[in-house]
């Protein structure tokens, strides 16, 4: 993000010295929530000069991090965000001024997230499944891998078990409702033949093919401990410590990429029983 893109943004968010309409043990507890970090206890100093003295040395993904969860936070709580931003608003108005600075702010914002790894990776995915059950799953997924990662790794796994049922149900396969996930997810790859001994041999890559092959299947289980043990869909105690958003990103990413590979092979491949199109 470059330094004019974050200087729109800090004007958008900073009034006169103040961060929106928050208050100072509001603001702390903001920016501890997003950044893991009570900015104006640290630096001692106003809100808006907090909030700049971090954004000057923090790194691009914290930056980015708490620019966008405040802007989240302007599109969503911030009380003057209606009239600030109507339509009917005249240029030359203070609240005009703002409208125009908003959707400056929202283009920056929505730019860099789509240079997002796991969400270039996941809209791939999603424009795959049709349904909006999918949809819905992958968008929820990437939007609270930030700021939710216990929803995120439950997800991760969600995603990965829906896609197995859906192909298992396109290919004409008994689901098993006893099967525990790594079952699930084993009978696709038995489906789809994606194992290592079904790799030819004469193909140059065999060996990495393997080798891939069997780290794909290799990631089933851990994806499922974790959730187990740190994802959502379990009870827990009140001194629970969950994991932060670089591992809820690690397994967003691992769940859609293998995903993804899992259903463009089911798409690829023909079904054993299928009679020959020509």
């Amino acid at each position: 993000m470059t330094n004019i893109e974050k200087g729109a943004l800090l004007k958008l968010f900073i009034r006169s010295g103040y961060v929106l309409d928050f208050s100072t043990a509001d603001f702390d507890a903001f920016t501890m929530h997003s950044v893991g970090v009570a900015l104006c206890q640290k630096y001692q100093l106003s809100k808006g000069k907090s909030l700049t003295a971090f954004i000057d040395e923090a790194s691009v993904d914290d930056s980015y991090k708490l620019l966008s969860d405040l802007l989240t936070y302007y599109e969503t709580q911030y009380g003057q965000f209606e009239s600030e931003t109507h339509e009917s608003d005249l240029f030359g108005t203070a609240s005009g001024s703002y409208r125009r600075l908003y959707l400056s702010c929202k283009d920056i914002i929505e730019k860099y997230r789509k240079s997002d790894p796991n969400v270039v990776i996941a809209k791939a995915v999603e424009e795959s499944f049709s349904t909006v059950y999918m949809s819905q799953q992958i968008k929820l997924m990437l939007d609270c891998q930030e700021s939710y990662p216990a929803e995120a790794i439950g997800k991760a796994k969600e995603l990965i078990e829906s896609c197995c049922r859906t192909i298992l149900k396109n290919r004409g396969k008994e689901i098993d409702e006893n099967w525990k996930f790594q079952q699930l997810v084993g009978r696709v790859f038995d489906e789809l033949d994606v194992k290592p001994d079904k790799v030819d041999e004469k193909d140059i890559i065999a060996g990495s093919l393997k080798r891939i092959y069997g780290s794909l299947k290799g990631i089933v289980q851990p994806i499922a401990e974790i959730r187990n043990a740190f994802g959502t869909g379990h009870g827990r105690t009140a001194d629970f410590t969950g994991l932060d958003s670089r591992h809820a990103k690690l397994l967003v990413g691992m769940s859609t990429t293998l995903v993804q590979f899992l259903w463009s092979t089911h798409e690829e491949k023909p079904l054993v029983n299928s009679d020959p199109l020509f």
